[in-house]
């Protein structure tokens, strides 16, 4: 089976992939500060929600999901 054109195949996907992605720019409207304090909120809330799930015996509460083998 030939495979002659592989490398330069690849090479134009990778051209294609980097022309189209770039690093866009943050278009939320928020100086640096307001950012922080929002991602702080929403992982405060992230980790309260855990917490209660724990607390109230959620699906994943405790043992590690690990079975033991009886025999």
């Amino acid at each position: 089976m030939s495979r002659g054109n592989q490398r330069d195949r690849d090479r134009e996907r990778a051209q294609a992939r980097v022309g189209h992605k770039g690093k866009q720019p943050r278009d939320d409207g928020l100086t640096p500060e307001q950012r922080r304090e929002r991602d702080a909120k929403a992982l405060q809330e992230k980790a309260a929600r855990k917490a209660a799930q724990a607390a109230g015996g959620g699906i994943n509460a405790g043992g590690g999901g690990v079975k033991a083998n009886k025999k």
